[in-house]
């Protein structure tokens, strides 16, 4: 059964004051990520694709680095709601990272730290260092035209009206993948969950776009995952700037129409 979208009755004013219609609104569950049959976390997200959310959260907490790293996904039903699968136990192979467990300090620590500033930029270069000049330059026109084909894969958007979306793209600005979610970290993590599974890791000859504004932890997922060129149709928050100024990578913000800013990487960008 589908679930990223329910019907609801609602009373509009308008041209038609007080009808009774007919609505479409996006949906919203829990999600139990587990670890060997270990609880790491519950995530609120939008039904469907749930083993790529779950991977590339877990790419994106280190805890894996391939796929090679997951010896198995299973998704598990509610205990209370049988009819609902909303778990997701990862088994680990000996290669990952977090086979360890030290995950479990690691995550805890990790959201809860409150390191800010250049402290956090420090931080996350450890484990993603900045991108190097890899002589990739994209063409304007081909940006401008993202955004449409980003809006075109958006089927639970068209009915709701409520989601947010990532897309993947290759330099040339053909998709790989697009994915919705009510969070926007979410579809970014869908959207690396699927570049993983298929072993096109690292993403560094592609595109990420994604709808609304660019917060730090976008960008931060975009550099772990070594996507160099991060386009948003809204702003960066400064942070995010910051971040990506100082790993090299090509941040666009506010892609409307035939218009865009750039606001670091700009060598990437074909004058």
């Amino acid at each position: 059964m589908d679930r990223s979208s329910h019907r609801a009755r609602v009373l509009r004013y308008g041209d038609d004051a007080g009808a009774r219609v007919e609505d479409q609104l996006a949906g919203e569950e829990p999600l139990e990520v587990r670890i060997g049959g270990a609880p790491l976390t519950v995530m609120m997200r939008t039904p469907g694709h749930e083993r790529e959310l779950a991977l590339g959260f877990l790419f994106g907490e280190g805890i894996i680095r391939t796929a090679d790293d997951v010896a198995a996904v299973r998704i598990l039903p509610n205990g209370e709601h049988p009819d609902l699968e909303n778990i997701v136990d990862i088994a680990l192979n000996p290669s990952a990272p977090g086979v360890d467990q030290r995950w479990q300090r690691n995550f805890l620590s990790a959201t809860s730290c409150g390191l800010c500033g250049v402290s956090t930029i420090e931080a996350i270069h450890q484990a993603a260092p900045p991108l190097p000049d890899d002589g990739l330059v994209v063409d304007p026109e081909m940006i401008y035209g993202l955004d449409a084909r980003l809006r075109a894969e958006q089927e639970v958007f068209a009915r709701t009206g409520g989601l947010h979306a990532a897309g993947l793209f290759t330099a040339e600005g053909e998709p790989v993948a697009v994915r919705e979610d009510i969070g926007r970290h979410n579809a970014v993590d869908k959207v690396v969950g699927h570049a993983l599974e298929r072993g096109l890791m690292p993403l560094a000859r592609h595109i990420l776009m994604v709808s609304g504004r660019t917060s730090f932890e976008i960008v931060q997922k975009a550099l772990q995952a070594r996507i160099p060129v991060l386009v948003a149709v809204s702003a960066p928050s400064s942070l995010a700037r910051d971040l990506a100024q100082a790993s090299n990578q090509t941040l666009i913000g506010f892609l409307r129409g035939r218009s865009l800013n750039v606001y670091s990487g700009r060598q990437r960008i074909r004058h």
